[in-house]
Formats: structure tokens, sequence, C-alpha cells
């Protein structure tokens, strides 16, 4: 197996709410496989079914044992306030021996993926980073239309430019 010893981010994928492959982009053409834009297609729909069936897999905590909070609104019953339950997370990351694929869902739906190199440091920092990007670029141009496919010449230049300041460390 042939080691990029530098490349450690290899592509993106953006998933709107109703499981639609809106963004795609590979950072390195030897890093994975490449894969047919119907291959993108099937793999953002599969993904979107797999973190919805993962979300509902929480276990169940028994009363005794549930946060209690002061400053929160919500009561359990006159034994005090307790805190919002978390909301589900879905499947967030998956590792093989080849790569890593982490996700990082957002309140309104859409979800980032991210694949990496299994040593890949950091990976929360640079998907909180494509985020920001993405909303600063994407979701802050006015020519944006909500779940369509993203189009925008400054996110493509600026994503690029990170992810190759990333991989040429």
């Amino acid at each position: 197996m042939f080691v990029f010893p530098h490349v450690t981010v290899f592509a993106l994928i953006i998933i709107n709410k109703a499981g639609g492959l809106i963004y795609n982009r590979t950072f390195h053409e030897g890093g994975l496989n490449k894969i047919s834009t119907n291959d993108y297609l099937v793999l953002a729909g599969t993904f979107h079914g797999v973190h919805a069936i993962t979300a509902r897999l929480n276990p169940l905590r028994p009363a005794s044992t549930a946060k209690r909070s002061s400053t929160s609104s919500v009561t359990g019953g006159g034994s005090g306030p307790l805190t919002r339950p978390e909301l589900p997370s879905g499947l967030e990351v998956l590792e093989t021996e080849n790569f890593r694929m982490q996700c990082f869902a957002t309140l309104t739906g859409t979800k980032f993926l991210l694949f990496t190199d299994t040593t890949q440091a950091n990976v929360d920092l640079t998907m909180r980073r494509v985020y920001e990007m993405y909303t600063d670029y994407v979701m802050k141009n006015p020519f944006y239309q909500l779940e369509m496919p993203v189009r925008c010449d400054m996110f493509d230049r600026k994503l690029g430019s990170y992810i190759r300041e990333i991989n040429n460390r």
C-alpha cells in the first residue's frame, strides 16, 4: 500500500437535509479510488439513511441519572429542574484501515462528510473551519437557494486553499 505522507484530506461531500448531494470535491486524485457522479449520489442517499437510523439508536437512561441543572426552565415533576436532553447525533465517525470519514450534522440537517487519512489530527477543527467557510461564502450568498447544489466560486477557492495548506504540512 502506498502512503501519502503529506496528503491527509482526501474529499468533502455535503448532503442536504433530504439526503441529496449538493457538493462534492476531491482534493487529491491519488488519495481515494475515483468514483462516478452516480456513485456519489448513491453514497449521499445511503449515508443519509444510515445517519437517520443511527440517530434513533440512543440508549435509554434511567430517570435517577438524568442530568440536573438549576438554570433550566424544564422541570422534572417537582424533584428539581432538568436539562434539555441531548439531540441524537447519529453516525459521526467511520474509520477503516485506509481512511476516516467524519460527519458533521448541522441543526438544519445539512451533513458535511470529510474523508481524511486515519492519522489526520484535529479533524474537528478542520470540519469547523469548512463549516465557517460554507456559512460565509455559500449561505450569505444572495444567489444561493437553500437545499440546491453549491456553485460558489469563492467557496471553492477558499476551501481549496485551506485544504492545500493542510495537505502540504
